[in-house]
């Protein structure tokens, strides 16, 4: 009977790093507060970050505040799976506890950029699945960052603009989702999930598993 990380009979599956990225206001981070909230087996991967705490933070489960020289450290170290600087702030991902969290069968997910994404694919190629949400016109997405009432006129157009140069790296990821409809959309880049934690490389007791079988049909 299959359990909630993915393993059955004795079956024992490797975790994934599970990728969302999308230009601001694609529905990115609606779709993965969904993810976490409905697919047991997945968990956030926090990032380490220079910038300081904001009110209602937590350190250890929002981000893992450090200042700039433990951050430099920890890049030189190779302590961090990928980094980048996003307003002369520090952003970051720890390696071990997603390491740890891939051992014991456990799925992260990111929500990354583009430049985080290529550098996770660079470490650690066989265990990244990829996942770019497109909004479905130009229209659509300014009229959802107007929705959102977080930002001013000029910040949205500056999101507008970046947002072409995010899209133009669509062909990197692994699969496409155009957010028409967010059910819709969630039921897509669930699937996504589904199935890629059911691949063969990924289930690391399965030839043990399949020897048994054909041992007890032999004898």
């Amino acid at each position: 009977m299959a359990a909630h990380d993915g393993s059955f009979d004795g079956v024992e599956r490797r975790g994934l790093m599970f990728v969302l990225s999308s230009p601001s206001g694609a529905g990115k981070t609606t779709l993965s507060r969904l993810l976490i909230e409905r697919m047991p087996g997945l968990r956030m991967s926090v990032s380490a970050t220079t910038r300081p705490m904001r009110p209602g933070e937590v350190d250890g489960r929002d981000y893992h505040f450090v200042d700039r020289a433990r951050f430099e450290d920890m890049a030189k170290r190779n302590e961090l799976l990928e980094w980048a600087t996003v307003f002369d702030n520090r952003y970051g991902t720890p390696r071990a506890p997603v390491e740890a969290a891939l051992s014991a069968g456990q799925d992260v997910l990111f929500d990354i950029d583009w430049q985080g994404t290529q550098q996770l694919r660079e470490k650690a190629r066989q265990d990244v699945v990829s996942v770019f949400i497109l909004p479905p016109s130009a229209a659509d997405l300014e009229k959802r960052l107007h929705t959102r009432a977080q930002d001013s006129d000029e910040v949205i157009r500056g999101r507008m603009s970046r947002a072409s140069h995010e899209m133009s790296h669509w062909a990197e990821y692994d699969y496409i989702v155009i957010n028409r409809n967010i059910d819709d959309a969630f039921a897509e880049v669930q699937s996504i999930l589904k199935a890629e934690r059911l691949k063969r490389e990924r289930r690391t007791g399965l030839t043990t598993f399949v020897r048994e079988l054909q041992r007890q049909l032999e004898s």
